[in-house]
């Protein structure tokens, strides 16, 4: 039977380094995670949509892309991330803001910066659904497809491989910087699990030094920081967030912060609570004195970290001088 939208896909459960070899799945292959938006694809005759993670309908906004899809010969169902590369990289940021235009915006859009989806699984040929078959089936039925040239640009086969050491490299963050934030990891021998966390992913990770500019919660318990770096002009720009310190480190931190005077940059200053809850951050500022040590992936967007990053350790080797700019 043909799958009918919205379908949930399957998803990966985050490890934060790739495991050794002989704990992966059986026939495990290893593909090349980029920075974009997951999206299933629905081609066939009397329907052409583009499904997002969470079931809403893309389509408008991806013009280029519903048009290719009208043009296939063979009725499918792809699951892929759909990417706008700028500037040598992979554009978070530039298909975030194609994502919101519809219409004439939309074709104008498409025509200035070009979407590509790179698929990485089928879900379904000729009406018939591959979620029962394993992923080995249904991956070679997708190199098929681009084999015989049935999928072409701005359609795209993700790069896979089944070599530890090629999927060890992928994890360079000099990876990150062209927008591929990781691997995914999948049995050979999987089928297509709607909505269950049955792969495994691995985010490239890096560190890097920033101020502490403010914490929220108290100066005597400080649940997590601020981390910020100057512009080119001298303005103090938050770059990210924390996850939650743990007590321990809160504690030592506590011993080392003190209050901002009313000089502080960001003096009466308000930022967006952000991570999904609504209204504005409350947080304190404090004396720009301390360089801290962050974990973090990839994924940055015009300076800014797009998830929360992970605190290491206070640099008290390093003056505040010596924090990298905002925008490196």
């Amino acid at each position: 039977m043909a799958l009918i939208p919205p379908i949930e896909p399957m998803l990966a459960e985050a490890r934060r380094q790739l495991p050794p070899e002989q704990a992966l799945p059986r026939n495990w292959t290893a593909e090349q995670k980029a920075d974009g938006f997951r999206v299933i694809l629905f081609a066939r005759p009397g329907l052409i949509m583009l499904q997002s993670r969470q079931g809403a309908d893309l389509t408008g906004a991806f013009p280029d892309i519903a048009a290719a899809a009208t043009e296939l010969s063979e009725a499918l169902v792809l699951d892929g991330e759909l990417v706008v590369p700028h500037e040598g990289r992979l554009h978070f940021a530039e298909l975030q803001r194609r994502a919101r235009r519809r219409g004439r915006s939309a074709v104008e859009a498409a025509a200035e910066r070009p979407a590509y989806l790179i698929v990485f699984d089928v879900l379904e040929t000729g009406g018939t659904e591959l979620l029962a078959r394993p992923y080995r089936e249904r991956r070679a039925i997708l190199e098929d497809l681009f084999a015989r040239d049935e999928l072409v640009a701005p359609f795209a086969l993700c790069p896979a491989t089944d070599d530890w050491a090629t999927a060890s490299d992928w994890l360079d963050p000099a990876w990150g910087t062209a927008g591929i934030e990781g691997v995914v990891i999948k049995g050979g021998e999987q089928p297509y699990l709607p909505g269950k966390r049955a792969w495994i992913k691995i985010r490239s990770r890096t560190t890097s030094e920033a101020l502490v500019a403010g914490v929220t919660g108290a100066l005597t318990a400080p649940s997590t920081l601020l981390l910020a770096r100057y512009d080119a002009v001298g303005r103090l720009r938050m770059i990210a967030r924390t996850t939650a310190l743990p007590t321990v480190v809160r504690r030592e931190l506590a011993r080392r912060l003190h209050p901002a005077d009313l000089d502080h940059p960001w003096h009466g200053r308000r930022f967006s609570a952000g991570w999904g809850a609504r209204g504005e951050l409350e947080y304190h500022t404090v004396r720009l004195d301390l360089v801290a040590e962050f974990g973090a992936d990839t994924a940055v967007d015009d300076g800014v970290y797009r998830h929360p990053v992970r605190f290491l350790r206070l640099r008290d080797d390093l003056a505040v001088q010596q924090v990298p700019p905002f925008g490196t």
